[in-house]
């Protein structure tokens, strides 16, 4: 296998959603139909798909699911259920902006067609959900292009959780200079870490590095601090879900930790993330809604107990990096460093 011949995380063919279910990897790649707004909710929640720009495009596509059966309305209510189904879908997952930022251009799609029959504002939609795909796929790109130059011959580099392939369009985010890189000749090592308590970098990451011919190492998160003790690791590359105004930077929980032992140690941090996951409007990471995911994720795993009977929980899927622990961030307008609530706002200026 390698990395072009694993299968995407979402594809819309011919009118219809598929994503690949990645509560089954790495034991089983199945591609499973979603045919509703309901079936798509469900899937971005529990994590059949998941990664910020993914979930973006389900949620794009999956706004689809619900109007197609539903041009015959007048333009109105088309609008208005539309809006309606926006909502829920916005609804699955609070922390990554990349869901409700793409379900924000859809309806914006949907108001530009002024007088225009409901099929017609669909295929406006159609148009609005294929351009999100394939401007998130030209920014894993850059990405690429733009962090490569940072990763030496020889290096290490650390990751956690995945923004791969699997959490996006194509190539990644954080992993799209590791590609890059490998493509343009370089022989370095990647280690991953497992990411508690759901395994992501484990089942994911540590598998699509594995199945790209990368020299990738998996080590629990616990270890993460000895690793860097040895100086085996020379930079660490994380992603995002969400970027706050002032630099502030959410993502899976973890990543906190990491950068504090990256500053402790001395090792450059980087954060890297397409301008769809910077939040303008978001002040700082005070400001960012963490997400609470079930009990069960802590106290279980595959079906097997691992906690005792009624102990207290807590499961925040996120952590937010305060601005002043991150190194850069790259990105698709190049790697952008220090003072990061000036210099973001490039990424709101179109291309």
């Amino acid at each position: 296998m390698s990395l072009s011949s694993l299968p995407r995380a979402v594809r819309f063919e011919d009118g219809n959603l598929f994503i690949l279910d990645q509560t089954k990897l790495p034991s089983k790649i199945e591609i499973i139909k979603l045919s509703s707004p309901s079936e798509v909710w469900e899937a971005i929640r529990s994590l059949r798909v998941r990664g910020a720009p993914a979930i973006g495009i389900a949620g794009a596509y999956g706004l689809l699911t619900g109007m197609k059966p539903l041009t015959g309305l007048s333009a109105g209510e088309f609008k208005a259920k539309a809006a309606e189904t926006a909502a829920y879908l916005d609804s699955a997952r609070p922390t990554a902006v990349n869901l409700g930022w793409a379900l924000g251009r859809m309806m914006r799609a949907a108001a530009a067609c002024c007088d225009m029959p409901a099929s017609e504002i669909y295929s406006a939609m159609e148009k609005e959900a294929g351009d999100i795909y394939r401007e998130d796929a030209a920014c894993c790109r850059s990405i690429g292009r733009a962090g490569a130059g940072l990763i030496k011959d020889g290096c290490g580099v650390l990751t956690h959780c995945n923004a791969g392939a699997l959490a996006v369009s194509e190539l990644g985010t954080a992993l799209a200079p590791v590609y890059t890189a490998m493509e343009e000749g370089r022989a370095f090592r990647v280690y991953a870490d497992e990411t508690r308590p759901l395994l992501q970098g484990a089942r994911l990451t540590a598998w699509e590095l594995s199945a790209a011919g990368a020299d990738v190492t998996l080590i629990c998160d616990g270890m993460a601090a000895h690793v860097m003790s040895k100086g085996l690791i020379d930079m660490v590359i994380v992603g995002c879900d969400r970027v706050a105004a002032n630099g502030d930077a959410a993502n899976k929980i973890g990543t906190l930790g990491l950068a504090v032992l990256a500053g402790h140690f001395g090792v450059p941090f980087y954060v890297a993330c397409p301008g769809s996951t910077y939040d303008p409007a978001t002040p700082d990471g005070e400001s960012i809604i963490i997400e609470e995911r079930p009990e069960s994720e802590v106290t279980s795993f595959g079906g097997v107990k691992t906690a005792p009977e009624g102990v207290k929980v807590m499961n925040p899927a996120f952590d937010v990096t305060p601005s002043g622990l991150i190194t850069a961030f790259i990105t698709e307008k190049g790697v952008i460093k220090p003072p990061f609530a000036e210099n973001m706002k490039v990424l709101e200026e179109k291309p």
